[in-house]
């Protein structure tokens, strides 16, 4: 049995219920998608892309099951983003985003579920990034085909998103060496 993949069709089947006709795609990227996945050091990193804004009991019922499901996950967990489809092609940086989880932000969830949902959303310029690794190794789970859904991310939003994204390591590397 093999615990990344039951998660992964599980993940596929409840996003099908809970987000419905409004589910454009499902889209993994990271190490799980380019091979090189280990389960002591990796999260699961997805990309859900919707056509509308969702409504916030939908968020409710979505987190519900984002956590559950994370109980089953490895150690770092479950990352994803959802996107809506008009903000991927043409590509929009710095890039808006409907909803965002990972362990980080777990127990936030957990204590104050009103209050995650009303504020995680907003804009994440580490997207430029993911969109590139979707476009060129990513992994569709479910939905539209990446190349009919994402369009190309310019060189300079991806290095941008890069640089943001290390600006803190030199201090950062010694609390968070991975």
């Amino acid at each position: 049995m093999n615990v990344l993949n039951d998660l992964l069709k599980s993940f596929v089947t409840q996003c099908q219920k809970i987000l419905g006709d409004n589910l454009v795609g499902i889209y993994l990227h990271g190490s799980a998608a380019m091979g090189c996945y280990n389960e002591k050091k990796s999260d699961i990193d997805l990309l859900i892309v919707v056509n509308e804004i969702i409504p916030n009991d939908i968020k409710h019922r979505f987190m519900d099951m984002v956590v559950e499901l994370n109980t089953y996950a490895p150690p770092k967990g479950i990352e994803l983003s959802i996107v809506k489809r008009e903000v991927c092609n043409p590509f929009v940086y710095p890039t808006p985003f409907e909803l965002h989880f990972s362990i980080a932000h777990l127990e936030w969830y957990k204590t104050d579920p009103l209050d995650y949902i009303d504020k995680m959303n907003g804009i994440d310029k580490d997207l430029a990034a993911h969109f590139t690794i979707i476009y060129h190794r990513g992994k569709c789970l479910y939905g539209k085909d990446i190349k009919n859904v994402f369009g190309t991310v310019g060189k300079e939003n991806y290095f941008d998103s890069i640089c943001s994204d290390i600006e803190d390591a030199e201090t950062e590397i010694m609390n968070n060496p991975t």
